[in-house]
């Protein structure tokens, strides 16, 4: 298998995606293809031991920004390392897209370059929350649609079981709907559809109704909503978490007696800190398209990149593409 990364997308990029790359090669041995200017991603390898063999450098001339308009970009910036690494996945000359640029665009070049699987009626992104646990609420969609209907979200289900099953390996996902409470009947209209719907499918093991303050809890491993929702959800947590660590940080260096209490605790709030770190999963899958797609954070270092990488490949490995084009097939006919 080979996976290409767009290698000018993110903040830290192509630092990050370069280090990365290396450290994934020397760790699963994968064959990698990084796209974007090859001056100085060559530059950026040779400060790195690995087997330079494994990673091919693909040279592009643009980069597409945050700033931009997703799918103007999609279109005008054809030689953009985001467009040619889609496009690489469209000529299956790679298995696996990793990016950590424009949401947009790549969610909008998924769908535009790659192509929607036939069956399923929308894509979605499906972005990995830690727990107190210790593990992954897995939470679907996070932004790829703000409208959706019941079918969208019994697909969103599925595909998302899927992928819980394969990758995470996961045999029994505790699938629920994110709700205003956990009561059967709870819910707006389209929750409370979809609700019904969700009940009724074999294989997925649905357990009801969740209350999103539940989420860090762990008590299910997957959580259904559209993606207006489900993108509040994400960014709220993540918000919360960012400044929950930063008044820590004022109160513990606020004196001297809070100083050494800080240094006593350094060990356990290390651990506390790993815990409810985002680049333990490395990106979010774009499930629905028909190659596979995983969003980095945009701010994701080496090992966050590292991790997207592995996520690629057990994406390859576990036949994910096509468990979903199985159901997919299944319910155009």
């Amino acid at each position: 298998m080979k996976i290409v990364i767009d290698g000018m997308g993110g903040d830290n990029a192509p630092y990050s995606v370069v280090e990365g790359a290396c450290m994934a090669v020397n760790e699963y041995g994968v064959d990698i293809i990084i796209t974007g200017d090859e001056k100085i991603i060559k530059d950026e390898l040779n400060k790195y031991d690995c087997d330079k063999s494994k990673i091919e450098i693909v040279h592009t001339t643009e980069v597409i920004t945050n700033e931009e308009k997703p799918v103007t970009a999609i279109r005008r910036k054809t030689d953009s390392s985001m467009v040619v690494a889609l496009k690489m996945v469209k000529d299956k000359k790679a298995d696996v897209v990793i990016s950590a640029g424009s949401t947009g665009a790549l969610l909008s070049g998924g769908v535009f370059i790659i192509k929607r699987i036939k069956g399923i009626s929308r894509p979605c992104i499906c972005a990995g929350m830690p727990t107190m646990e210790g593990g992954f609420t897995l939470i679907s969609d996070t932004g790829a649609n703000v409208d959706c209907n019941k079918q969208n979200l019994v697909d969103f289900a599925r595909m998302t079981d899927i992928y819980a099953k394969k990758v995470l390996g996961i045999d029994h996902p505790r699938v629920a709907l994110g709700n205003i409470g956990t009561e059967d009947g709870k819910g707006n209209a389209l929750v409370k559809e979809a609700f019904e719907e969700l009940k009724e499918i074999d294989g997925i093991n649905f357990i009801g109704n969740m209350e999103t303050r539940e989420i860090l809890n762990g008590v299910c491993d997957i959580v259904i909503c559209d993606g207006f929702i489900g993108n509040i959800i994400l960014k709220t947590m993540e918000g919360s978490v960012l400044s929950l660590f930063k008044k820590l940080k004022e109160v513990m260096t606020a004196s001297t007696k809070s100083k050494i209490g800080a240094l006593l605790m350094k060990g356990e709030l290390k651990k506390l800190k790993e815990l409810l770190d985002y680049s333990s999963y490395g990106g979010a899958p774009f499930l629905g398209v028909d190659g596979g797609v995983i969003k980095a954070h945009g701010s994701s270092d080496a090992v966050a990149i590292k991790n997207a990488i592995n996520q690629g490949i057990k994406f390859y490995n576990g036949n994910v593409l096509e468990e979903i084009k199985n159901f997919g097939g299944l319910d155009e006919q």
